[in-house]
C-alpha cells in the first residue's frame, strides 16, 4: 500500500532540480576554462613569439624560424652567464632552505599548541608578503648587520624566499607519518637519530623534495628580491631578460622563455611521476 504522506515530485520540480544541477556544472566548467585560458594563453603567446624570424619581438610571428634559438645557443654569453648565476643561487638557496625547513617542520609537525601554529605562520610569512616588500626588508636588514650587496646577499635573500615553500610541504610529509611506526622503531631499540634516518626521513623525503622543486622554481624565477639584493656584477637570468625586453625588444628573451617553459613542463611531469608533487601542494 502506498504511503499516504508521500507526494511524488512534479515535472516542474524535477526540471528545476535538473536546471540547477546543469547550471552549476556549466558555471564550474566555464570558470575552469577561463582559468586555463588565463594560464595557458600567455605561455602559448610567448612560445609563438620565440619563433619570430624578424628583428624584434612581436606577435603573431613573421617568417617563423629557429633563428633566435640558434642565436641563443651560438653567441649569447651574457644570457648564459646570467643563467649560470641563477642556477647557482637557486641551488645553494634551495639546499640551505631545505635543511632549515626540514628541521623546523620536524619540530612543529606534531605540536598542536597555539604557539606552534603562530611560529609556523611566522616561518611562512615570506611567502605571504609582496615580493617588493620582502626584498626591501631584506636589503635594510642586511645593511643593518653589515652585509654588503654581493653574490652572497642574493643567496641569503633567496634562502628566505625558498624556506616557506619547503616548510609547507615538509609539514605535510611529517604529518602523514603513522606515529606507530616511530613507536615501533623506538621499542626495538632504535635511537632518536636512527629512527629519524631509517624511518622518519625516508617517509617524508618525497614531500621535502617536492617542496625543494617548488622552491627552486620560485627562486630561479624571482625578480623583486633579486633586484634589491644583487650588485652590478651579479645579474640573474630574470633581470637579464627584463633588460633585454625593456631596452631592445630582443627576441632572444622569447627564445629563453620558450626553453624554460619546455624545461619546466618536462621536469614538472617527471617530478609528478616520481614524487607526486601535486599531493603536497594545497
Amino acid at each position: 500500500m502506498a504511503d499516504a504522506g508521500f507526494v511524488p515530485p512534479s515535472r516542474r520540480d524535477t526540471f528545476a532540480r535538473r536546471l540547477d544541477a546543469w547550471s552549476w556544472h556549466a558555471a564550474s566548467a566555464g570558470m575552469a576554462l577561463l582559468a586555463a585560458a588565463l594560464l595557458l594563453v600567455p605561455t602559448l603567446v610567448a612560445l609563438a613569439a620565440s619563433f619570430n624570424g624578424g628583428e624584434s619581438l612581436r606577435f603573431p610571428p613573421q617568417d617563423p624560424s629557429w633563428r633566435w634559438y640558434a642565436a641563443l645557443w651560438n653567441a649569447s654569453d651574457d644570457i648564459w652567464d646570467a643563467f649560470a648565476v641563477s642556477v647557482r643561487v637557486s641551488l645553494l638557496a634551495t639546499a640551505a632552505a631545505g635543511v632549515m625547513a626540514t628541521g623546523a617542520a620536524l619540530y612543529l609537525a606534531r605540536r598542536r599548541a597555539a604557539w606552534a601554529r603562530a611560529l609556523e605562520t611566522f616561518f611562512q610569512s615570506p611567502m605571504m608578503l609582496p615580493g617588493i616588500s620582502l626584498g626591501l626588508a631584506m636589503l635594510v636588514w642586511l645593511q643593518l648587520i653589515g652585509v654588503p650587496l654581493s653574490y652572497w646577499s642574493l643567496v641569503i635573500g633567496h634562502v628566505a624566499l625558498s624556506t616557506p615553500y619547503i616548510l609547507r610541504t615538509a609539514l605535510i610529509g611529517f604529518g602523514q607519518i603513522d606515529p606507530s611506526l616511530l613507536e615501533a622503531s623506538r621499542s626495538l631499540g632504535g635511537s632518536g637519530m636512527r629512527t629519524f634516518g631509517r624511518v622518519t626521513l625516508p617517509l617524508a623525503l618525497p614531500a621535502i623534495l617536492a617542496g625543494c622543486f617548488i622552491a627552486f622554481m620560485f627562486s630561479f624565477d624571482n625578480v623583486p628580491v633579486s633586484l634589491f639584493l644583487s650588485d652590478a656584477r651579479t645579474e640573474v637570468l630574470p633581470i637579464r631578460l627584463w633588460n633585454l625586453i625593456e631596452n631592445l625588444l630582443d627576441v632572444r628573451a622569447a627564445a629563453v622563455a620558450g626553453v624554460l617553459i619546455m624545461f619546466t613542463i618536462v621536469f614538472a611531469l617527471i617530478m609528478e611521476r616520481v614524487l607526486g608533487v601535486s599531493r603536497y601542494v594545497r
